[in-house]
């Protein structure tokens, strides 16, 4: 049963306003916090700032019943949901400076009694980290009551929703919840309750942590077998998409798509957790994580080959910039670095980008003179080589005829 009516969540971004956004649908009174005065802005106005099906009316809705509001600083709540970054370092631990910085803001509103739940992806150790370091910023608190000091509840729920798909799979799916007390972790549940469908599953908050993070290497695993498949069939000369798809009549095997890399702030992140974790015993995810990170460069040598054929300032129209179909999340996109390697080609041409889902081009391609962000129809027309990066539906649905006379490189097997 939750008893909790007054929560903050910190970080709305693809996480955290969809969460803040249900939680103040079903009535709580939610207040949203983030560093970013335009994101605050929007939202306090019934705008999101990114593109996610159906959370436009669940943030109007909550906002014009006064269930939600924004701002950049942290007020003091029942609860906090932490949804926020945790990238990795260049030596792929992880970065916990954003859990660090919110921590930072929560701790001075604490008085004993509330709950705090780490939603980020995170290490395994990460969330008895984050209780530790409150603990030092308020050393007058406790996890467990001793020394007659006031509790606070800390505890880990990791994210399980596709993008896509967000507001769906908040509520009808399962969720893991691990506290650094039991009493935490129904807490937490109790909270969770008042929308999640789905069975809501208690542990600790390591084993917690590290179901996230094996559920994202699960996925890279497999995905990488699909991306090596591709590689080891175009050696062969064999069509790794008739291959996959007969392979797949077996009742036993479903091989998954190749694709030009693997994006997005989970897969291609989340597995290097494991590894920094346990380097000597993650021998398979590394090579996975390692494989996936290849593919890019190997396309970028298929795009250079079609180039050659057609001689020197030759131009690429390039489509797509997503990690993944019809949305507009570039976060480690495979396809913004493969743009960025073919741009520094020697002697190519102009690279005109389509991505339906975006306004301008991401920093990295923005200051780039042979870089342009053109609609797609235009993009296929000024382009001698043709380069399908993401199966967006406005791509599968392009007049064929376009890409006659064209070179055509093409990662998702759309136009096969």
């Amino acid at each position: 049963m939750n008893t909790i009516k007054k929560v903050a969540v910190i970080g709305l971004g693809y996480i955290g306003l969809p969460t803040a956004a249900i939680l103040a649908t079903n009535g709580l009174d939610v207040h949203g916090v983030d560093v970013k005065q335009d994101n605050v802005d929007a939202i306090n106005r019934g705008e999101v700032p990114f593109v996610e099906p159906d959370l436009n009316t669940s943030v109007a809705g909550a906002v014009s019943q006064g269930n939600l509001r924004a701002s950049t600083e942290t007020p003091s709540a029942e609860a906090y949901i932490l949804a926020v970054p945790t990238p990795f370092n260049a030596d792929k631990t992880a970065d916990l400076s954003y859990i660090e910085a919110a921590a930072e803001a929560i701790a001075p509103k604490l008085a004993g009694g509330e709950l705090i739940i780490l939603e980020s992806t995170s290490p395994p150790g990460t969330t008895l980290h984050l209780a530790q370091y409150l603990l030092r910023l308020r050393p007058d608190l406790s996890l467990d009551g001793s020394e007659s000091k006031p509790v606070i509840h800390v505890a880990h729920c990791p994210e399980r929703v596709l993008p896509g798909r967000i507001m769906i799979e908040l509520v009808t799916n399962d969720r893991i919840v691990g506290g650094i007390t039991a009493e935490a972790a129904n807490l937490a549940k109790g909270l969770y309750n008042v929308f999640c469908q789905g069975e809501i599953h208690l542990t600790d908050a390591a084993t917690a942590e590290m179901a996230k993070l094996v559920e994202n290497a699960y996925r890279d695993v497999n995905i990488a077998f699909a991306n090596e498949l591709s590689v080891i069939s175009d050696r062969l000369n064999v069509d790794v998409w008739e291959l996959i798809e007969l392979a797949n009549h077996h009742p036993r095997v479903n091989i998954l798509q190749p694709g030009p890399g693997v994006g997005g702030h989970c897969i291609a992140v989340d597995p290097w957790f494991i590894v920094s974790a346990a380097p000597e015993e993650s021998k398979l995810i590394k090579q996975a994580r390692l494989t996936n990170d290849a593919k890019p460069g190997w396309v970028v040598e298929q795009v250079r080959a079609a180039l050659d054929t057609v001689g020197a300032g030759a131009s690429v129209a390039a489509l797509g910039l997503a990690f993944k179909a019809n949305i507009d999340d570039l976060r480690e996109s495979p396809s913004v670095d493969i743009v960025e390697q073919l741009a520094a080609i020697k002697g190519a041409g102009r690279i005109f980008v389509a991505e339906p889902h975006i306004d301008v081009l991401p920093g990295s391609l923005a200051g780039l003179g042979n870089v342009e962000l053109t609609d797609t129809e235009l993009a296929i027309k000024k382009a001698d080589v043709v380069l399908l990066l993401v199966d967006h539906d406005a791509f599968r649905e392009v007049d064929r005829a376009l890409l006659d006379g064209k070179k055509i490189v093409d990662t998702r097997g759309v136009w096969r």
